[in-house]
């Protein structure tokens, strides 16, 4: 899940460059189209009906998949310059306060930045849950075009059963639908289109008063 977040009154709020869902609509690290990796020498002779499928690398591979994470990193972005924004100058303020005597007037400042603060923090968490949102439903449209092509490729390969391969620890790989997935998909579809889900806005709590 894309987290954006407040970390203190005076620190940044942050969103990792690298983060993995912001640049994988599966939410996860990029997985690779191709059967098992070469550090698995199991091998052993193909079992008759059993394939294999992994959802994880189709999203990472296919070009939709791709194009629906780039889109969701613009999102992203976008989410974080929102919070951004209004972190500048409560870090100033936070700043500007430090060193200032403990008087009845600065305690009132410091009450109130601490809900502006408190405030931003609702906003980044609620940021995260809409682009949270939108990533869920981008990929559910991405499965619901894949879908067919899977139930093709399990005919054609003339499978009885089917395992997720992310399951698997070895043996072999040849009945692994992935890759032609993957291909059957690139030819249906290349991109989807999306903006960011909007969810309703929660209040919130009040700071606790500081005491005397």
């Amino acid at each position: 899940m894309v987290r954006i977040i407040v970390l203190g009154a005076a620190a940044a709020v942050l969103l990792p460059a690298g983060n993995a869902a912001a640049q994988s609509v599966a939410g996860g690290a990029p997985a690779q189209a191709q059967p098992a990796p070469q550090g698995q020498p199991l091998g052993g002779p193909v079992i008759p009906g059993v394939c294999l499928l992994s959802r994880e690398a189709i999203f990472a591979n296919a070009a939709v998949g791709k194009a629906a994470s780039a889109r969701l990193n613009e999102l992203t972005q976008a989410a974080q310059r929102e919070v951004d924004a209004q972190r500048t100058p409560l870090e100033t303020e936070t700043r500007a306060l430090e060193g200032q005597p403990d008087n009845a007037q600065t305690r009132q400042r410091r009450d109130q930045l601490a809900q502006r603060w408190q405030t931003l923090r609702a906003l980044a968490a609620h940021n995260s849950q809409e682009i949270e949102a939108t990533r869920v439903k981008a990929m559910g449209r991405i499965a619901g075009e894949a879908q067919p092509l899977i139930a093709q490729v399990y005919g054609q390969k003339k499978c009885g059963l089917l395992l997720d391969r992310s399951t698997v620890l070895g043996g072999n790989f040849a009945n692994d639908l992935t890759a032609d997935t993957v291909k059957a998909l690139d030819a249906r579809i290349q991109a989807i289109t999306f903006e960011r889900e909007r969810l309703p806005q929660q209040a919130a709590a009040p700071a606790a008063p500081r005491k005397p």
